[in-house]
């Protein structure tokens, strides 16, 4: 259950830190409509504005409907994993993941969502159990790190010395 519990929480914190990114400002959520309409994908405005809803909903699903969430996330995470497996290479793709960088798609993209898909995957099949408060904080306590990693995940490769890798 705490598995659960934490798979959960890391999706959702990742999940609503996305949506929430991209719809911070007029601009932040003009660049994330630009970076769909660069990765190819017309017309963009209505895809920017159903990426937005579905990750949202998503966020939802997981407060109240966890199985549910755990599909939509995945199924989410496998469309954006698909969309940057296809614009790997691409000068001007930029990941706009998060709405603040445009930081340009590479393979650690691609491995932040098959860890994500993972932790959907694995929190859909965790047993469920009685639940005790102290290990319940644990899980949500180890998910909010594991959360803020992914999100600043850019920026941690950036600090690390990683920017020109893909």
């Amino acid at each position: 259950m705490y598995v659960e519990i934490g798979c959960r929480v890391l999706l959702g914190l990742v999940l609503l830190a996305a949506a929430v990114g991209k719809v911070s400002g007029r601009a932040a959520y003009r660049e994330f409509t630009r970076s769909v309409r660069d990765l190819g994908f017309r017309p963009a405005g209505p895809l920017a504005a159903a990426v937005v809803a579905t990750e949202f909903t998503a966020v939802a699903l997981l407060a109240a409907l966890p199985l549910a969430g755990f599909l939509a996330s995945a199924a989410l995470l496998t469309a954006f994993t698909v969309a940057i497996v296809r614009n790997l290479g691409r000068s001007d793709a930029t990941c706009r993941c998060f709405g603040r960088t445009a930081t340009p798609l590479g393979r650690h993209h691609v491995w932040r969502n098959l860890f994500l898909i993972g932790c959907a995957a694995v929190g859909a099949l965790a047993p469920a159990g009685p639940v005790r408060p102290d290990g319940a904080a644990l899980a949500v306590a180890v998910a909010l790190v594991a959360a803020a990693l992914v999100v600043m995940s850019d920026e941690v490769r950036y600090l690390f010395g990683a920017s020109h890798r893909a």
